[in-house]
């Protein structure tokens, strides 16, 4: 059977393109990878088998452009790879899943929850898992600093700043459209993938600690596990509507994990998780294809696994940017 697959806002995302180029060889199945993106000079458009540049997703054409591109192409599976590209999917997911095609997005309850860091912090509340205390500014009238001013619907670590007095408190306020505050809590962030299938079931999670992020994307990290932040993600997909692949971000102080976000689609660091034995992409195409799965129980993968990145440059001519662009 053949297998086309689509991911929309490519950006940088090389490792894992070349991740799933290795899955298609390894299980033998027939396909093409395509990708989109609205910049023309996207480092992953080098790597995809067929690259198409589209409006921003909140366009009135966006959906339209990836329906046309899922028709015209086959596109059997379709992932989003930036938060921006989750609501409007969300939304035309009804529309897309035509063919038996796949989006691999939740539900636009599911959704909202995740893109609102407000949203967030009331859904592990209410769900009875730890998270750091967090506001509204002028909500409470005093903080115990330091402490986190954060966007509501940021996303990629922009406009995060840690904040350690009133003055501080009042310039970023000022500065950061709808913020939000959140208690500090000092200890080393742990991002989790965990890979369900497309009803929502767990076949696979990885934890990795973020040792460096540059641009809001883990540079240097690795592969850990903690039974309890396993056990908690495990309770925040039985509450969501999950489909495919989402990370879940939490702070270790001590023994406690206090979560603090959910990304409904691959995280950056995905490749970690790939290398260490969470395979996803060929979990993926094998369902996919029809293709028996073979997973390992949950939480066998390689633990102290070590990833650290470099810079790689690529060269275009003007002519492959205007081919990109048209």
């Amino acid at each position: 059977m053949k297998v086309n697959v689509l991911f929309t806002s490519i950006g940088r995302r090389v490792e894992l393109i070349k991740a799933w180029k290795i899955a298609y060889a390894d299980l033998g199945i027939n396909g093409q990878i395509f990708g989109t993106d609205i910049d023309p000079l996207a480092a992953a458009s080098n790597f995809v088998d067929s690259f198409h540049i589209v409006p921003p997703s909140k366009h009135e054409d966006f959906i339209p452009s990836i329906q046309n591109i899922c028709d015209e192409n086959e596109i059997n599976l379709v992932f989003p790879l930036n938060d921006n590209d989750l609501t409007p999917l969300s939304l035309g997911k009804s529309i897309l899943e035509q063919n038996k095609r796949i989006v691999a997005i939740s539900k636009m309850e599911s959704v909202d929850i995740t893109v609102d860091k407000w949203s967030t912090y009331k859904f592990f509340k209410n769900s009875g898992i730890k998270t750091p205390n967090t506001w509204i500014p002028n909500e409470h009238t005093k903080s115990n600093f330091p402490i986190l001013i954060k966007p509501r619907h940021g996303s990629a670590g922009k406009n995060v700043f840690k904040v350690h007095d009133q003055k501080e408190l009042e310039f970023y306020v000022a500065r950061i459209k709808d913020p939000i505050i959140q208690e500090f809590i000092n200890g080393p962030e742990i991002t989790t993938d965990v890979i369900c299938d497309f009803q929502g079931s767990i076949i696979g999670i990885v934890n990795r600690e973020r040792l460096e992020v540059r641009w809001g994307e883990v540079s240097k990290g690795k592969t850990i596990f903690d039974k309890n932040i396993m056990k908690n993600c495990g309770k925040i997909v039985e509450k969501l509507d999950v489909v495919g692949p989402i990370t879940i971000q939490c702070i270790l102080e001590g023994n406690d994990a206090y979560f603090i976000e959910i990304n409904a689609r691959y995280g950056g660091g995905a490749p970690l998780g790939f290398e260490a034995g969470v395979k996803s992409p060929h979990w993926y195409l094998s369902i996919a294809s029809g293709i028996e799965l073979n997973l390992p129980p949950i939480g066998s993968y390689k633990q102290n696994l070590f990833l650290s990145r470099y810079d790689n440059s690529l060269f275009m001519d003007e002519g492959k940017i205007k081919s990109n662009s048209i």
